[in-house]
């Protein structure tokens, strides 16, 4: 069998010094990566970049709905004022700017730096958050844009020192699996729910007696002009809400079922071209003053846009108690979030400690994660992540930092397309937001829904989340249930010398912290200790790491049948041989 260009290429870059750097197989580096592949990982970055390229129009649309910069001091959130209306159209194309080179810098790092196949972008939850929960619809909320700004500034460099000090990894590795898994369901509904209103398909209106309802009328059918979105008696009649469900939504989710490689993006892209032309019903660019505006920067589609109204925007009113609540909460929720997915990304592609539950270069990928958090908030953007879409990559055979550096360079390259990602139409995303919160919610399988210890706090944080609009209420009520419920069972089996117990209490979810040490390996290696990790684990934690071998990954029905994909580390199968 003869050798094609591919096979000659593969070899030659795996016996380079990038070859060795990377970790590709044949490079003869001691922790080479079976299986790893120069063009495979090329093509994996791809893949990754159609999966996430949606964050490029969906970020700018949900953070453009805070207002950015622009001043409103109308009653009504100026939801009708043509002025400020344009003001936003200008922050979204900026954001359209900021969220692809946010991208494009973070990926770039995480691939080059420590070596992961993760992508990294302004994220999905984290962004609805800063938005509706923090800034509010255009400023309503309790700090202003700059204020929140400021506070994802300063909470990128105190994740910086938490990575480094490896706090940030075990406080991760401690939080208890259930509430992890019910926050990203939660925010999964949250995200959904978004999709569902006016700022995406407007399915779901405003009710002045049940407070929601159905929606998508058209604007002479609100019930006033003070009430917008509120829907009179003919709902569900605008046309671009049946566009949105059929060409955003059925059509995205069996081109999924097909395993169509970016599905997402094609269903928004589908929408949103039959959406330009000007004389029809669906239009996003009609005759007004405002779709003339819109128009004509569509028509450039090549260009660049600087930053005009969101760049070093920054208010560091850090003297303000409400911005030091906003920034606690992003911390936390931040937490949960990018440890979550880097973790579960890490598991998928074999990087994965079984035991410690830590993976390679982790600290270097929070410390990039960090610092992209802290850049990101300079251009005006929230918070920075791990993208969940990187399982689409590392299932194509991406297992080293080639394919985040791709993804990256492809996020480069669309900062230049901005006109033509500024014109997609909210009705375009609204699916795609419905889709990404259904991956979201598998979470809610692997909760221990056994124990009522369990499952109340998981169950509580899922509904809150959603329903007071706020991620962070849901994770306080998630914490503040479990804390008190578990801690009152601790403190009864304590005092009766477990004598006492609720009858099923072996059915809850085993909780330590893993082995491993809070000390991270570069302080090891400064103060001369072994970094080697200790094979004697006591048998009760591999009990526990049994039952926690499902991964906390958003969408963990790829990991269900693996074969012939992705192989565990040899550490990872050493670590089954033993517990056989």
């Amino acid at each position: 069998m003869s050798l094609t260009f591919a096979d000659r290429l593969n070899a030659q870059v795996a016996a380079s010094a990038v070859g060795r750097w990377f970790r590709l197989e044949g490079s003869g580096h001691a922790r080479e990566r079976e299986g790893s592949r120069f063009m495979t990982d090329i093509r994996a970055g791809v893949t990754t970049w159609a999966a996430m390229a949606y964050i490029i129009s969906v970020n700018a649309s949900i953070v453009s709905d805070s207002g950015g910069t622009c001043v409103c001091e109308a009653a009504d959130y100026c939801a009708t004022d043509a002025t400020y209306l344009a003001c936003v159209a200008e922050v979204k194309r900026d954001l359209i700017t900021s969220t692809a080179a946010m991208s494009a810098l973070a990926s770039v790092l995480m691939g080059a730096l420590a070596n992961l196949p993760v992508g990294m972008a302004p994220g999905m939850g984290l962004n609805a958050y800063f938005t509706y929960s923090v800034v509010g619809y255009h400023g309503s909320g309790f700090i202003s844009y700059r204020e929140a700004l400021a506070a994802v500034f300063l909470e990128g460099w105190i994740f910086f020192i938490l990575s480094l000090l490896g706090l940030r990894q075990w406080l991760a590795r401690i939080m208890p699996q259930s509430l992890v898994l019910a926050v990203g369901a939660g925010i999964g509904l949250y995200i959904a729910f978004i999709g569902l209103t006016s700022g995406g398909l407007n399915v779901i209106g405003g009710d002045t007696t049940n407070l929601v309802g159905l929606g998508g009328c058209d604007p002479s059918d609100w019930v006033s002009a003070d009430l917008p979105y509120y829907c009179g008696t003919k709902v569900l009649r605008s046309p671009t809400v049946w566009l949105g469900i059929f060409t955003g939504g059925i059509l995205t989710v069996l081109l999924m079922l097909y395993r169509i490689k970016g599905a997402l993006l094609i269903g928004i892209f589908v929408t949103s071209i039959i959406s330009w032309p000007r004389p029809t019903a669906v239009t996003y660019f009609p005759y007004t003053d405002a779709g003339d505006e819109l128009f004509e920067f569509f028509k450039k589609v090549v260009t660049w846009h600087p930053l005009t109204h969101i760049g070093n925007a920054l208010d560091y009113n850090y003297g303000k108690g409400k911005v030091w609540y906003a920034l606690i909460t992003f911390l936390y929720v931040d937490i949960l979030d990018t440890t979550g997915t880097l973790y579960s990304m890490a598991k998928f592609a074999g990087l994965r400690d079984p035991v410690t539950l830590d993976f390679e270069n982790s600290t270097i990928a929070y410390c990039v994660d960090a610092f992209s958090i802290s850049m990101g908030a300079l251009a005006g953007t929230s918070p920075v992540t791990a993208f969940i879409e990187s399982a689409t990559g590392i299932a194509e055979g991406g297992k080293t930092g080639i394919t985040a550096i791709v993804t990256g360079l492809l996020f480069f390259v669309s900062i230049f397309f901005a006109p033509i990602f500024a014109s997609i139409p909210p009705w375009a995303t609204g699916s795609a937001l419905v889709i990404v919160g259904s991956l979201m919610i598998r979470n809610v399988r692997d909760i221990n829904w056994d124990y009522v210890g369990d499952a109340l706090p998981a169950f509580l944080t899922i509904l809150f989340i959603p329903l007071t609009y706020n991620i962070a209420y849901g994770v306080i009520v998630g914490v503040f249930s479990y804390v008190i419920i578990n801690g009152f069972v601790w403190v009864v089996r304590k005092l009766s010398k477990e004598r006492i117990s609720p009858p099923n209490y072996d059915a809850s979810e085993p909780w330590v912290i893993p082995p491993g040490g809070i000390i991270p390996v570069w302080v090891k290696i400064l103060l001369g200790r072994n970094t080697q990790i200790v094979e004697e684990t006591p048998s009760e934690y591999a009990f526990q790491v049994r039952h926690q071998r499902r991964s906390v990954s958003i969408d963990t029905a790829s990991q269900d049948n693996t074969e012939g994909v992705i192989k565990e580390s040899p550490m990872s199968q050493s670590f089954n041989d033993q517990e056989k």
